[in-house]
Order: C-alpha cells, then structure tokens, then sequence
C-alpha cells in the first residue's frame, strides 16, 4: 500500500487512515513517497538536496481511489522573464534490490531499498538476501541456491543448536524419572516442583539451557523467511521436476494422486508433495526429541505436522523446500549427537 521515507523514517500508511483524514502530508528532504505491493513499486521523489511535502489524498469522488504526489517547496511564482529549472525522478517496476541499490548510490535517494519488505530484522534480512542471490546466480538455480543457503546456514549456528540439542537429550533420559515424580506428587504442586528441581541439580541438567540457542537461531530464521517470501528472483524460477515457479505452491496433489487422477483438485485439497514431505520430516524430528510431560501437550505437538503440511500447502514452494530441507538437517544433527 502507500508508504514513503519521510525525515528519515519509513512510514507505512494504511487506506483507512486516509480515509479518515481525507489527506496526510509530510514535509520532508532527501525522501521519497510511493505505493507498494509485494513485488512492483512506483515512487515519487524530487532531487535529494530539495525539501517537498509529500500527500496522500482521498480522492472522494472516485470510489477506492487515493492520489499521491508531492509539491515542490522551492517552486515561487515566477516574474516576467524569470525562469526556474527542476527535476523529479519515478521509479515504476520490479521491486529487484540490487537494482534500487544502484539508484541509491547514483541519484542518493535516502533509503529507498526500504520499499522492499525487510522486516524487522533488515540488517540480517538485506545480507541474506545478496548471500541466496550470490549462490543462485553461481549455481544458476534458485532453489539450489536456497538449499545451499539453509545448509551453510546450519553450519554457522551447528555449536549453538548442538548446545540445545544436548540439552534436550538429558532431558530425555530423566523423563521417565520426571513422570514417576509427577505421579508420586501430582496432588502437592509445591512438593513436586522441589523434587524436580532436586534432580536437576543432582544430574547437573539446567532445563532452560535449549531455549537460548533457539532464541539466537529465532531472528535469523525469520530474516531468512522474509528473504523467501519477498525476492522476486524467485518469482517464476524453475527448481526441479514439476516446479516451475518457486514462489507459486506445489502444483501437485495428494488427493488425485499427484496428477494420475485427471480431476483438478480444489485449492484446500491441494496438498502436493514437497509439503507432504516437509509434514513427514517434521514428524520425524519430534519423534527423536523428548516428548512433553504433558500429555495434552504431547497430542498437541503431534497433530502439528499434519496441520503445517496443510498450511504450508499454499506457501510458495521456494519456502516449503527450504523448510524441509532444513528440517532433514535438524534430524542429521540430532542422530548424529544421540550416537
């Protein structure tokens, strides 16, 4: 939707806003104002070293319509004779970053890259992005590119999740010990908390040494979803076999038999088969890790495998490999430390 880059600030401005303050004007310089969607863009701006006010304007008398421009505030009225030179700059096409890039070193345009959706974590998000875009165009394959990405991805965070993993381990040998604790004292909640505790201490296991190191891995998995979900390079990139666009989902389904079966299938259904294979690694993974003490818990972390082969069924396929792939990882290195 309409956004722009405002004192140094991007600020993202919702229809209902302008809707309710029929329009919205910043007075700026070195910024830019425009409309977005996930992979066009067309912004406005002036030239870097001019102060303009930018608008976004309700346009009442054409329903659904909204206006953006900006009015340049060195612009006087003019004597007889006099003349005044200035120059305006559009940008209108696809959201590529090294492209934006350029036009930030060349024209120096503040931030424009910022149109692109980085998320939260941009200083994460930005050099994963040119690392998958460095890989695929060595390998001339997109999703190769994302594989080799996930892979050095794990090697980097391998002393961190194998810290966590470890961890978890031990937690599963005293399981059984933990549950008899819990039968003996499930009617003192005090008591069995201090007998927990106990043999915690006595087998030199802290239950909260796994969560930190997930915690670090949480910002980089999420700048890496973002670097899937926004890059147009994947838009159209051909994987593998039937894929033939990375960032539509698996044309493939389950439910006329991958194709077999000559009946379109409708979306809902349409479960296809790297998703089934994400679901299938993923209920491999929890069955090696230690199950919840909790046995309304544990049920719940069993379904959640065929609940995200379902959800993940209409993501772009690009992702779905990358989870699966890195969920193949996850299994390899936790085999390997339970050895």
């Amino acid at each position: 939707g309409p956004l722009g880059v405002f004192n140094d600030t991007l600020k993202e401005v919702s229809y209902d806003e302008i809707e309710e303050n029929n329009e919205i004007i910043e007075t700026t310089k070195n910024g830019w104002i425009g409309y977005t969607d996930h992979y066009w863009q067309v912004t406005i701006f002036p030239e870097t070293n001019e102060t303009f006010k930018a608008r976004f304007k309700n346009l009442k008398d054409r329903r659904n319509s909204i206006q953006i421009d900006f009015i340049n505030e060195n612009i006087k009225t003019l004597k007889s004779g006099d003349f005044l030179k200035t120059k305006s700059y559009i940008f209108a096409g696809a959201k590529e970053v090294p492209l934006i890039d350029q036009y930030i070193k060349k024209i120096g345009v503040n931030k424009l890259d910022l149109s692109v959706d980085f998320g939260w974590f941009y200083f994460l998000t930005k050099p994963l992005f040119y690392a998958l875009h460095f890989l695929s165009s060595l390998v001339g394959n997109f999703g190769v590119g994302i594989i080799i990405l996930t892979i050095c991805i794990r090697i980097v965070l391998f002393p961190l999740a194998n810290k966590s993993f470890k961890s978890m381990n031990s937690m599963r040998m005293i399981t059984p010990e933990i549950q008899r604790i819990r039968e003996r004292y499930k009617d003192d909640r005090q008591r069995m908390n201090q007998e927990m505790f106990a043999m915690y201490k006595e087998k030199k296991i802290n239950p909260a040494a796994g969560c930190l190191p997930i915690l670090i891995q949480i910002p980089i998995f999420f700048a890496l979803y973002k670097v899937l979900f926004f890059s147009i390079e994947m838009r159209h990139a051909p994987f593998f076999g039937w894929i033939q666009d990375l960032s539509a989902p698996d044309p493939t389904s389950l439910f006329n038999l991958f194709g077999l079966i000559p009946w379109d299938t409708p979306a809902f259904l349409t479960i296809g088969i790297w998703p089934i294979l994400m679901g299938i690694t993923m209920f491999l993974q929890q069955k090696i890790n230690p199950p919840p003490p909790d046995p309304i818990q544990a049920k719940i972390f069993m379904m959640l495998p065929f609940i995200f082969t379902f959800l993940l069924a209409t993501f772009p396929s690009g992702m779905v490999v990358y989870w699966t792939i890195n969920n193949i990882l996850t299994i390899a290195q936790q085999y390997v430390i339970m050895k």
